[in-house]
């Protein structure tokens, strides 16, 4: 049997090998879509969230914001039921994990995607996008690919800039009193970073519901997660002085790569599940073939090597806290030679946490942690299939029957109507 430090050593290259592939930008595609469709790629692997939707039979709307800080993101509304008539109120927003889009809560299809289900129990849905990502790669100053300054943030600044900009839009232009918020793994911890540094703006949800919430992550399994973002952390500056501050960003060679070869029927079950399995834990029969066919077209979407290295940062300390520059910078940013720890405390809305047993991102034990530490915790679930994973919350066939009750069950009880 290979040893300990082999395994590590083999798991550290691939890595290395995956990060070159995302850091490195074609000018152009493998294959222009139309040879896609000749070969028999899904349709959905090719469309943006908005042909999607529409396709199915879910008219969206496409949306524009603009962040304190600047920067512009893209949102999505998914308005009432398929069937038409009026919405049921307040809103709801579901906000991705890392690495991920809106387009995420459509991959698993109408039977399976969260969208689809939410939408179809007559809520008037809203799908975020943080900064970063395709769909919210701009700025009012600056330019992505000729200001390094642009990918200077982490979900510290998500949770201090774009969560409460999502709020704010979505109630001006509903003209709610408060909405419904979901949020997935950074989602959510985006959301306690917002209570801890902006708590004016953690009482404008009705409900937080989180799922798979990632706040610390000292226990994080996942050998290729952990060595992925401690590498990024460690190497964040050399990166930056090769003028590299983006990775894993749409068109990148990797996603390209995973996006010419994962729709074909064959490779997605014999590589491109096996990878995803590795990254998180193995669960058979729960992710379909057509759904990793289709969702290698959209994912991985991109953040900065700075978010990474945040995360990297988060399984090496036992508090969930800033990101932690050095004892000099961080007494001239925090005046104190430790980073701050964010004040759970705070987190005052009424939450719902539901996580799973196998999930190898987002620890059970980290998971108990944050429990004793949230004030208003209304329930908390462990999903029934012991299975369960993390990124089975986005993309498993088995929605609709594991988590979606549960979450139905609160959205109705706290809806107005």
């Amino acid at each position: 049997m290979a040893s300990r430090g082999a395994v590590t050593t083999s798991v550290m290259l691939c890595v290395c090998l995956v990060c070159v592939g995302h850091v490195l930008r074609l000018p152009a595609r493998l294959l222009n879509d139309d040879t896609k469709r000749a070969l028999g790629y899904p349709p959905d692997s090719l469309l943006n969230f908005t042909e999607r939707s529409t396709r199915y039979g879910y008219p969206a709307e496409e949306h524009r914001l603009f962040t304190q800080d600047g920067y512009i993101l893209t949102m999505f509304r998914m308005a009432g039921a398929k069937e038409g008539g009026v919405a049921r109120a307040p809103p709801v927003i579901l906000m991705h994990g890392l690495l991920q889009s809106a387009d995420a809560w459509l991959d698993a299809g109408p039977s399976a995607g969260l969208a689809y289900l939410i939408a179809d129990a007559g809520y008037d849905l809203w799908l975020g996008n943080v900064r970063g990502n395709y769909y919210s790669r701009d700025h009012v100053h600056m330019r992505p690919d000729t200001d390094p300054q642009y990918w200077n943030f982490s979900v510290d600044e998500i949770g201090l800039y774009d969560v409460p900009a999502t709020i704010d839009y979505v109630l001006n232009y509903t003209k709610a009193d408060k909405v419904i918020f979901l949020g997935f793994s950074q989602g959510a911890g985006a959301y306690f970073i917002m209570c801890s540094e902006r708590p004016e703006y953690c009482n404008k949800a009705k409900l937080l519901i989180t799922l798979a919430p990632a706040a610390r992550q000292t226990n994080t399994k996942s050998v290729p997660y952990r060595t992925l973002t401690q590498s990024m952390n460690k190497l964040e500056s050399v990166l930056a002085t090769s003028g590299i501050q983006e990775v894993f960003t749409k068109g990148a060679l990797s996603q390209e790569f995973l996006a010419f070869f994962c729709p074909l029927s064959w490779i997605s079950q014999l590589i491109c599940a096996k990878g995803e399995a590795l990254f998180d834990s193995f669960h058979p029969g729960s992710i379909s073939n057509e759904t990793l066919r289709v969702l290698f077209g959209h994912f991985p979407a991109g953040t900065s090597v700075h978010n990474l290295a945040r995360y990297g940062q988060s399984m090496q300390s036992e508090r969930f806290e800033k990101f932690d520059y050095g004892k000099s910078k961080n007494l001239e940013l925090y005046g104190s030679l430790r980073p701050p720890e964010y004040n759970l405390s705070a987190v005052t809305v009424p939450v719902t946490v539901l996580y799973g047993e196998s999930d190898h991102l987002v620890d059970t034990e980290d998971i108990a942690w944050l429990l004793r530490r949230l004030p208003n915790v209304v329930e908390a679930v462990k999903v029934s299939d012991p299975l369960w994973n993390h990124l089975d919350v986005t993309y498993s066939s088995l929605t609709k029957q594991t988590i979606f009750p549960k979450i139905s069950d609160y959205l109705l009880q706290y809806s107005d109507n």
